[in-house]
């Protein structure tokens, strides 16, 4: 059983003197000096790097200062953009409700229809995700051009 385990104590054996030896190489290292040159180089190198970090401190601020400026004029406009739209809304609320109020004072015999027909929307484009309402649309067009009371028998008849 010696014999199983000496090449096993002879590999520790040259690990320990590989350990030793390399402890003592960077002692002999560090009391060597580096060349002239390895120094002069190093040194270029950390004042470039420390130039580098420089500009590019410089360059982050001058580009938080644009994206501050444009983020302020992107909210002015949305800003600008958002009362135009709130006064176009208003303006056509207060038609709406003017028309629908001097529509309503003017009352006429056999107009009703065509009051109707002005609240009614018949542009298909802007009614493309809704049901299909024609038969409703041509009932209606068809009361506003008769307006009597025999078209309307007559509508409920088609």
């Amino acid at each position: 059983m010696d014999d199983e385990f000496s090449p096993m104590q002879s590999a520790v054996d040259e690990n320990k003197d590989e350990i030793s030896s390399s402890s003592i190489s960077p002692a002999r290292s560090s009391s060597r000096e580096e060349p002239e040159v390895i120094k002069k180089w190093k040194e270029e190198q950390l004042k470039q790097l420390e130039a580098k970090d420089k500009l590019e401190e410089t360059e982050k601020v001058k580009l938080r200062a644009q994206a501050k400026k444009e983020l302020e004029e992107w909210y002015a406009q949305h800003a600008d953009q958002l009362a135009k739209l709130q006064q176009t809304h208003r303006a056509a609320s207060e038609s709406s409700e003017k028309e629908i109020a001097s529509s309503t004072l003017e009352i006429k015999p056999g107009t009703e229809w065509e009051r109707v027909a002005k609240l009614c929307d018949f542009n298909p484009k802007t009614a493309r995700n809704t049901k299909d309402v024609s038969r409703l649309r041509s009932v209606i067009l068809h009361l506003k051009q008769g307006g009597s009371k025999t078209s309307i028998a007559s509508a409920n008849n088609v």
